[in-house]
């Protein structure tokens, strides 16, 4: 049991690219970390990592161990899982990946009530924009909408099934620069822009009466989609420029008059997100757990 907890820090540390970050992961100490890798190395007398101050990366000897180590350890986890079915109450720990609009938006109406259910189950969510292989980097299941989930995975709805994306400036903007009427008029305006960790920015989409529109924003700020809204959200308030994003992110600044809606006719619906995970056939029993709980709350 030793050498399984001494491989899966060296798994650890290798996917995070060092040890601090693989010690968060991990529930551990950047030192403990680094005493399982090297306890590892002596055993298998080969160094599995470069190590530098900066940066931490397997060797050609660390990189095919990776290889055949993170199946291999699956399905020791898997293995080891059964026993959960002998339980009273489901125990592990659940590895989710999510945007940050889900953590935000989906999760708060479900984690509580589940943890609530299964107090033996630790839930860890990372959330982030850019695209993760979920295997590969050591989750569970991730949330992503439909157009961004791969074809070999099972996807479970989650959350709301329709959400639309909505404009909405401050009352002294629109008082300062008149309300658009037209999406085209949104060229003459400040408009609050956001880039997608990939690079590109993020065009702003209409639709009405079965016409489609795409605005490619200009304006004084561009911020990184999901992980700097708020900025944009603050600012759009302070009345820099006009907000598009969430419907329901916006909601609430709605609700207390601090942003009022910017052509709401043409605010555009796509279906909701879903939870996804690997198609194999034994589920960790918290996976499994989740996917049933989640489920439930489906109307």
């Amino acid at each position: 049991m030793d050498e399984l907890a001494d491989l899966t820090a060296f798994l650890t540390v290798a996917r995070e690219g060092g040890f601090r970050s693989a010690a968060r992961v991990a529930g551990s100490s950047a030192s403990r970390m680094g005493d399982a890798v090297r306890r590892l190395e002596a055993r298998l007398g080969v160094r599995l990592l470069h190590r530098t101050t900066r940066s931490v990366t397997p060797t050609d000897a660390g990189a095919r161990l990776l290889e055949r180590l993170a199946p291999a350890l699956s399905e020791v986890r898997s293995a080891l899982d059964v026993v959960n079915d002998f339980r009273d109450r489901p125990a592990g720990r659940l590895r989710l990946n999510v945007p940050i609009a889900a953590a935000r938006l989906v999760l708060p109406r479900i984690v509580p009530p589940f943890l609530a259910k299964y107090p033996d189950i630790c839930l860890e969510v990372i959330a982030e924009e850019r695209l993760v292989d979920v295997v590969a980097e050591g989750y569970d299941a991730g949330i992503r909408y439909e157009e961004r989930l791969a074809q070999d995975m099972v996807a479970v709805p989650i959350g709301p099934r329709v959400q639309r994306f909505a404009a909405a400036a401050s009352p002294a903007y629109l008082a300062r620069r008149g309300r658009p009427k037209h999406p085209r008029e949104l060229m003459d305006h400040a408009c609050l822009g956001g880039r997608f960790a990939s690079g590109p920015l993020h065009a702003w989409e209409f639709e009405c009466d079965g016409v489609t529109l795409s605005v490619d924003p200009k304006g004084p700020l561009i911020v990184g989609l999901g992980t700097t809204t708020d900025l944009a959200v603050d600012a759009a308030v302070a009345g820099t420029g006009i907000l598009y994003d969430f419907e329901d992110w916006l909601r609430p600044f709605i609700d207390r008059g601090e942003l009022e809606p910017v052509l709401e006719s043409w605010w555009p619906s796509f279906p909701g997100p879903f939870l996804y995970y690997p198609g194999r056939h034994h589920l960790p029993t918290p996976l499994r757990a989740f996917i049933d709980f989640v489920r439930s709350m489906q109307p």
